[in-house]
């Protein structure tokens, strides 16, 4: 998801920062392959790779950084500064270092005072602080292009991650069903890539005829990524599946999410959406349909009052099909079990905190507890 922060007061630097790093990449190297010199590269462009390990690496390549941009060309003209990557500006205890602080301030005060006309500075930063002193003089100064993932631990990230399905397979002519968008979106998670590559899979299995994607164009040819594995989990748990729930959580340790990453990711949305489903049939009757719509109806007829916990999109609407999916597996849980099992998840919660327990046992338990109610 791209959002840009422009400034009317300098057009020499251009800035890439966000958790999108496959997006960033590619829109810092077009930047950077549009305004360098053709001729003369060897003197009219320099590039600065800039991940470092500790602070006096970073105060290093914040100087180097410096010292390009000071330096003009050897046979005048345009010369391009890209700082590659720098992981120099994140909140980490490396970016928080008081040297590494007073290096960035540098570097911030020449890019907003003393910059000169004929040098063009670059910057690609999949990790930056958004709250420090630098990001902000270079909001104000330069070009900022924010490519930034949806937090899949809050609510309404589907809502961000739909508006760009739509965009890009409407300008392939393609339009999801209103269940297979929402199962897409389960399924791609927030990997705009993978996203990209899945629709030209589905635009490319569909004859010119047939443009209108279905539940099951989406589950036959949408790839099982790390967010498809996470919607898995949340699966095996609402079917009381404990040997299918054991081999997401080890699928996804082994491709390196955090335990605490998956606890928030997968196992408390779904007990959530439980505990809400189970809450609705037993309360007002709203129970497990077929039907997508006549859920959604049922839901909208209650009080407001009555739907003030529900999950909300970002437009402030209800955020339904998720509690429709659980629907139809809440009835294997009783109120007070789910009820326990959102205590069961606090509690590992606060053990994978603070606790030297191992975290696959922590999360093991922890299904465990919650399929053996």
């Amino acid at each position: 998801m791209v959002t840009k922060k422009k400034s009317a007061s300098s057009k020499n630097i251009h800035a890439f920062v966000g958790t999108d790093e496959a997006s960033l990449k590619e829109a810092a190297l077009n930047c950077f392959n549009a305004l360098a010199p053709k001729e003369d590269a060897e003197f009219g462009a320099e590039v600065i790779d800039g991940v470092s390990e500790n602070a006096d690496s970073a105060v290093k390549v914040i100087t180097q950084t410096l010292s390009a941009l000071q330096t003009l060309p050897f046979f005048g003209g345009q010369k391009v500064v890209w700082l590659k990557g720098a992981n120099v500006f994140a909140d980490s205890q490396t970016g928080k270092a008081a040297s590494v602080l007073d290096a960035a301030e540098a570097l911030a005060q020449f890019i907003s005072d003393d910059l000169p006309e004929d040098i063009i500075f670059i910057l690609s930063a999949p990790s930056i602080d958004k709250r420090r002193s630098f990001y902000k003089k270079l909001v104000k100064v330069g070009n900022v292009d924010v490519f930034d993932k949806p937090d899949m631990t809050r609510d309404g990230w589907q809502d961000q991650v739909k508006n760009h399905v739509r965009n890009l397979a409407s300008n392939k002519g393609l339009q999801f069903e209103t269940e297979a968008l929402e199962h897409f979106v389960m399924l791609a998670g927030t990997d705009f890539t993978q996203i990209n590559n899945e629709i030209e899979k589905i635009d490319l299995f569909l004859s010119k005829d047939q443009r209108t994607v279905t539940v099951e164009h989406v589950l036959n040819q949408v790839a099982l990524t790390r967010a498809g594995v996470v919607f898995e989990l949340g699966n095996s748990i609402a079917k009381k599946d404990l040997s299918s729930a054991l081999r997401n959580i080890d699928h996804l340790l082994y491709q390196g999410e955090s335990a605490i990453g998956i606890l928030l990711a997968a196992v408390v949305p779904t007990i959530r959406r439980l505990l809400i489903a189970k809450d609705l049939a037993d309360r007002h009757g709203i129970k497990a349909t077929r039907n997508y719509r006549s859920y959604e109806s049922s839901l909208s007829r209650l009080k407001e009052s009555e739907t003030s916990h529900l999950p909300r999109k970002k437009d402030g609407g209800l955020s339904v099909y998720p509690i429709f999916l659980a629907s139809s597996e809440c009835r294997k849980f009783s109120l007070s079990q789910l009820q326990k099992s959102l205590l069961e998840c606090l509690r590992a919660n606060r053990s994978l905190v603070t606790s030297a327990l191992d975290h696959r046992v922590i999360l093991e338990r922890l299904v465990i507890r919650v399929l053996a109610t």
